[in-house]
C-alpha cells in the first residue's frame, strides 16, 4: 500500500496507538478460560469483561463528541490512552473478577475516547488526504483486530494478569509518542459541540432507528460469538490465540477487500441480507457441533469472513439512513448497538447453565430476527447500494463512517 510509505511521524506514531487500541477486541479472548480458573469465577463472571467493555464504548459515543470540542481531537486521544494505560494495568494487578470487570469498563470509556479523535487526527497530519487516511486506518484496524488475540495467547501462557500490563506498556509507549511527534496544530479545527441528547432525539427518525435496531440485533450475534464461544471450546491459551488470530484476520479481509467489492454490485440491504442468514446459519452450527472441536473451530474462523463484510457494510448502511447530521447519527446509531449488544455476553454466561448449546441458539435467534427487520425494512433502507457508494459521499462522510465502523470491528 503506497498510502503506509513516505508519512509523517505523526501519522506513524497514531497508527501504532490504532493497533493496540483495536488489540483490545480480541485481547481477553484467549483467556478467559485461565481467568476463570485463576479468580475462582463463574463464566457468566468473566463474560461480563466483554459486557462492561462493550457497554461503555455505547454509552461513551454520547459524549466523545462534546469531549473532542471541549478539550480538542489530540488531547481528548490523549485522554483516552491514558485511560486505557491506567485501568488496563489496574486489572492486571486485580486480585478479584468484580475489579477486572470494572476496570476493563474504564478500559472501555479510554478507547470510545481515543478511537473517536484518532481518524481526525490522522486526516490532520497525513500525506495523501482523506483516501490515504482511510487506507491508514483501515490497515491499523486490520492488524489489530489479528493480533490481538496473537498477543492475548503469547502473554497470557505467562500468566493472565500479563496481557493486561502488555496493552499498559504498549500504550503508555504509543501515549509518549504522540505527546512527542503530534502537534496541536496537526489535528485540524475542533468538531463542533453536540448535546448529550442530540443523539437520542435523532433516533425519532424511523429509518435511523430501524437500522439502529438491526445493528443492535447483529452486535448480540456478534458478542455471542465472540465472547461466549472461548469458553466450551476447551482449547489451551495459544491454541485459542490461534483460532481467533484466523478469525481475526478474515474479519480484517473481510472489511478492507470484501465489502468494498460486493457493495459495488450489491445494495447494502441485499450484502445484509446474506450476511445475517449466513451468521444465523454458523452460529446454529456451532451451538449443534458444540461437543466437536473441529467443527466448532472452522465455524468459528469462518465467521470472521462474513462479520468483517456485516462489519463495514453495517456502517454503509447506517450512514446511508442519516438525515440528519452524520457525527450525531453516528453516535446515535452506536450508542444503541452497542449499549443493547453488551447485554449478550451476560446473557450467555446465564444461559450456558441451563444448555451449553443454548447461548448460540439464542444469538442465532437474534440474528434471524434482525434478517426479518431487514427484509420488512428494507423500503425505508435503501438509501445504499450501488448508486450511492463510498466514493459518491462527501469527505465528512466518509470519516464518520470509517470511524463508526472500526468501533464495531
Amino acid at each position: 500500500m503506497s498510502a503506509l510509505r513516505s508519512q509523517p511521524r505523526a501519522v506513524y506514531a497514531v497508527l501504532f496507538a490504532c493497533v493496540v487500541a483495536f488489540m483490545g477486541i480480541g485481547l481477553v479472548d484467549p483467556i478467559l478460560p485461565i481467568i476463570a480458573k485463576g479468580l475462582h469465577a463463574s463464566n457468566s463472571d468473566v463474560e461480563l469483561l466483554f459486557t462492561s467493555y462493550f457497554a461503555i464504548i455505547g454509552i461513551s459515543n454520547l459524549v466523545a463528541g462534546a469531549a473532542s470540542a471541549r478539550f480538542g481531537p489530540r488531547n481528548t486521544m490523549l485522554g483516552g490512552l491514558l485511560l486505557v494505560v491506567v485501568f488496563s494495568a489496574a486489572a492486571g494487578a486485580s486480585d478479584t473478577v468484580s475489579a477486572v470487570i470494572g476496570f476493563r469498563a474504564g478500559w472501555g470509556l479510554g478507547i470510545a475516547l481515543f478511537i473517536s479523535t484518532s481518524m481526525s487526527v490522522i486526516i490532520g497530519a497525513a500525506r495523501g488526504g482523506i483516501p490515504a487516511a482511510i487506507i491508514l486506518f483501515e490497515s491499523a484496524l486490520g492488524v489489530g483486530i489479528a493480533s490481538g488475540p496473537l498477543l492475548g495467547s503469547v502473554l497470557g501462557g505467562v500468566s493472565w494478569r500479563m496481557p493486561f500490563f502488555g496493552v499498559a506498556a504498549l500504550m503508555g509507549i504509543a501515549f509518549i509518542a504522540i505527546i512527542v511527534l503530534v502537534p496541536q496544530h496537526a489535528t485540524g479545527p475542533r468538531p463542533r459541540h453536540i448535546g448529550l441528547t442530540e443523539p437520542l432525539r435523532a433516533l425519532s427518525h424511523r429509518a435511523l432507528l430501524l437500522a439502529s435496531i438491526v445493528a443492535l440485533l447483529y452486535n448480540f450475534g456478534f458478542f455471542t460469538l465472540l465472547a461466549y464461544t472461548p469458553l466450551p471450546l476447551g482449547l489451551g491459551v495459544h491454541e485459542l490465540g490461534f483460532v481467533f488470530f484466523a478469525w481475526g484476520v478474515l474479519v480484517a479481509l473481510g472489511a478492507i477487500l470484501g465489502a468494498p467489492r460486493l457493495s459495488q454490485r450489491f445494495r447494502a440491504t441485499t450484502v445484509l441480507a446474506a450476511v445475517f442468514a449466513l451468521i444465523t446459519i454458523d452460529l446454529l452450527v456451532i451451538g449443534i457441533g458444540i461437543h466437536n472441536q473441529g467443527v466448532m473451530i472452522v465455524a468459528i474462523i469462518a465467521s470472521g469472513a462474513f462479520l468483517g463484510v456485516g462489519n463495514a457494510t453495517l456502517s454503509n448502511l447506517l450512514l446511508g439512513v442519516a438525515v440528519t447530521d452524520t457525527a450525531v447519527a453516528s453516535s446515535a446509531t452506536n450508542f444503541v448497538r452497542f449499549v443493547g449488544g453488551a447485554i449478550a455476553p451476560f446473557l450467555a454466561g446465564k444461559l450456558a447453565k441451563h444448555g451449553i448449546g443454548l447461548p448460540l441458539y439464542v444469538g442465532a435467534g437474534a440474528m434471524a430476527v434482525g434478517l426479518v427487520v431487514l427484509v420488512v425494512s428494507r423500503s425505508s433502507l435503501v438509501h445504499v447500494g450501488p448508486g450511492r457508494g463510498p466514493d459518491e459521499r462527501d469527505p465528512a462522510e466518509s470519516l464518520v463512517l470509517e470511524e463508526s465502523g472500526a468501533v464495531s470491528a
